[in-house]
C-alpha cells in the first residue's frame, strides 16, 4: 500500500493535470504511465551499463549515443521548459513508440495510436519534477506506484472494471502457485495486474528459470496472454508487463467472448476478474459458448470460456459475483454442474461485499476448479473471508485484521482442514451434499451457526432493580441539593 511521500507526490500530478484541464483519468493514467516508462528504462539501462562495467564487457544500448536527452537522466535535467517540451513531443516520445522488438510485439502494436496529451510545456515540467522523486528501482515499490495510479480510476465510473485490488491478485496466484513451464491467460487483462503479479511470483520463487535458455524465452515469449477490448489498457498492460520485465508478452484486441475467439484448450492457467457487465447480444457472441451455456450474462459466458480454452489439466482461479454461486435459473445451474459434475472444483472463497468499494459494493467469491472433462470432485473446500488487510467502506484505509495469510496457509495444507466443523471459518463439504442442494455454491448454506442462549431476568426483577437504581438516583440528588444550599 502506497503512503507519504509517493502518495503525495501523486496525488499533486493528478491536481496539476486536472488543472491544465484533462478531465479523463484514464487518459492521465496514460500520460503519466509513459514518463514512469521512460523513467524506467533509463534505469534498467543504467543497471546493465554498471554490470558490463564490473564485468568487463561490452554493451550496446538501446540508446543513441549522439542524444543523451532521450534518457531520463539527462531530459529530467533540461531546464527550459519549451526545450523540455519539443524534445519530447519531436524525438523522444516517438523514440518510445518504436521500442519493443519485433514490429508485431505487443508493445509496438498498440503504441502505434499512442498520443502525447500533456499540452503544457510547464505542466509537463512540473510533472517530469515529481515523478523523478518517486522510488522505482524496488519492484514492490513499483507496483504499488501503479496500484495507486490506477486506483484513480475511481473517479470515471463503468472504467472502474478495470483495476482488481492489488493484494486480493496478489492472493490468487500465491493460492495457484504458478510454474515456469505454465501458459496463462487473462481474457479482460485491463491493466495486465494478473499477468504482471504471476510474474513476479515466478521471479521470486523460480528465478533459476533464467538459467534454462528454453524457459527463459518461454516467460519472454510464450507465458502470458491477455486480451482487452480498449486500446488505452492495451497499451498501459504492455508497458506494464515491459517494466515487470517480459519483453514480449501476448496483449491483443480481442472480445473474448466473440467468435473471433478461437481458442481452445490452449493454456494451462487462467487467472481472472472478468467484468459483471450485465448482459449483451446474442449475436455477438461464439455460438460454441451459446451452445453450452445460452444466456446473456458475461459472468456466466466467461466461466464457460475458461473452461473451453483451458488444456485439460488446466487449472483456474477467476472472481465472480455472488450471484452465480446461487443463481436458480436453469443456465446458472448448468454451469455450476458442469464445473463440478464434468470438472473438479476445488475451493470457493467468499469474499466481503466491501473488497471492491468504492468501485462497487457487490459480494464477490473466488472459484478454484481444474479443467479434466472427466469429473473429480470430491470435496470442496469453503472459505468465509471476514477481511482482508482493509476497511470495507469506500476509505480502504488498512487495518489489522486480515485473513489473506490464513486462506493461502490452509489453502496449502488442505489435508488438515478436513476435520473443521461448519461452525469455524473453513471447512469442506462433500459432493453428494451439493448435489442434494441443487448445486447451490453459497458458503451459507452449509455453514452452521452457533447460537449462544441467553438468561434474562424476570420481568419482576427488572421492575425491582429500576425501582432501586431511582432510589440511588434520588438519594444522590438530595445530597447535591443539601450541597449547594450550605454554599448558597
Amino acid at each position: 500500500m502506497i503512503i507519504g511521500e509517493v502518495k503525495n507526490k501523486i496525488d499533486g500530478i493528478w491536481t496539476t493535470l486536472w488543472t491544465e484541464g484533462s478531465t479523463n483519468p484514464l487518459t492521465n493514467i496514460e500520460q503519466v504511465t509513459y514518463l514512469l516508462f521512460m523513467k524506467g528504462l533509463d534505469e534498467a539501462e543504467l543497471e546493465k551499463e554498471k554490470d558490463a562495467e564490473i564485468l568487463g564487457l561490452e554493451y550496446e544500448g538501446i540508446f543513441p549515443k549522439d542524444k543523451p536527452y532521450l534518457r531520463w537522466n539527462v531530459f529530467k535535467n533540461l531546464g527550459d521548459a519549451e526545450d523540455m517540451f519539443n524534445k519530447m513531443v519531436q524525438e523522444i516520445f516517438p523514440f518510445i513508440k518504436g521500442l519493443g522488438g519485433k514490429e508485431e510485439s505487443a508493445f509496438s502494436t498498440y503504441m502505434k495510436d499512442a498520443i502525447f496529451q500533456i499540452n503544457k510545456p510547464s505542466t509537463l515540467q512540473r510533472v517530469v519534477s515529481a515523478i523523478d522523486g518517486m522510488p522505482m528501482e524496488n519492484r514492490d515499490t513499483k507496483g504499488d506506484v501503479y496500484e495507486y495510479l490506477l486506483s484513480k480510476l475511481s473517479t470515471s465510473g463503468t472504467n472502474g472494471q478495470f483495476r482488481t485490488p492489488r493484494h486480493i491478485i496478489n492472493m490468487m496466484v500465491e493460492l495457484m502457485k504458478p510454474t515456469p513451464e505454465d501458459i496463462i491467460i487473462d481474457p479482460a487483462m485491463g491493466s495486465a495486474g494478473f499477468l504482471v503479479s504471476a510474474s513476479e511470483y515466478l521471479r521470486k520463487y523460480h528465478n533459476d528459470l533464467f538459467l534454462v535458455q528454453g524457459l527463459k524465452e518461454h516467460f519472454h515469449n510464450d507465458m502470458f496472454h491477455g486480451n482487452d477490448m480498449d486500446t488505452t489498457m492495451l497499451r498501459i498492460g504492455a508497458m506494464n508487463m515491459m517494466l515487470h520485465g517480459v519483453d514480449s508478452p501476448n496483449i491483443s484486441y480481442k472480445d473474448a467472448l466473440s467468435e473471433d475467439n478461437k481458442d481452445k484448450d490452449k493454456y494451462t492457467l487462467v487467472l481472472a476478474n472478468p467484468p459483471f457487465k450485465g448482459s449483451l447480444d446474442y449475436e455477438t457472441v461464439s455460438n460454441d459458448l451459446l451452445s453450452v451455456a445460452k444466456t446473456k450474462k458475461t459472468e456466466l459466458l466467461f466461466l464457460t470460456l475458461f473452461l473451453r480454452v483451458l488444456k485439460p489439466g488446466g487449472r483456474a482461479a477467476v472472481i465472480v459475483p455472488e450471484g452465480v454461486l446461487f443463481g436458480s435459473s436453469k443456465t446458472h445451474k448448468s454451469i455450476r454442474k458442469e464445473i463440478i459434475d464434468n470438472n473438479k472444483l476445488e475451493a470457493i472463497i467468499s469474499m466481503p461485499s466491501g473488497v471492491f468499494k468504492p468501485y462497487a459494493g457487490v459480494s464477490t467469491a473466488i472459484m478454484i476448479f481444474t479443467k479434466t472433462n472427466a469429473g473429480g470432485t470430491d470435496n470442496v473446500w469453503f472459505y468465509d473471508m471476514k477481511a482482508d488487510g482493509f476497511s470495507l467502506d469506500d476509505k480502504r484505509n488498512k487495518i489489522q485484521e486480515n485473513d489473506i495469510p490464513d486462506i493461502i496457509a490452509r489453502y496449502n495444507n488442505l489435508e488438515a482442514e478436513k476435520n473443521r466443523k461448519r461452525t469455524e471459518q473453513s471447512f469442506f463439504v462433500p459432493l453428494e451434499e451439493i448435489r442434494q442442494e441443487d448445486y447451490d455454491l453459497s458458503i451459507n448454506k452449509y455453514k452452521d451457526f452457533e447460537y449462544q442462549e441467553i438468561e434474562y431476568s424476570s420481568p419482576l426483577e427488572i421492575i425491582s432493580d429500576i425501582k432501586f437504581l431511582e432510589l440511588e438516583i434520588q438519594k444522590g440528588l438530595n445530597k447535591l441539593e443539601v450541597l449547594l444550599n450550605g454554599k448558597l
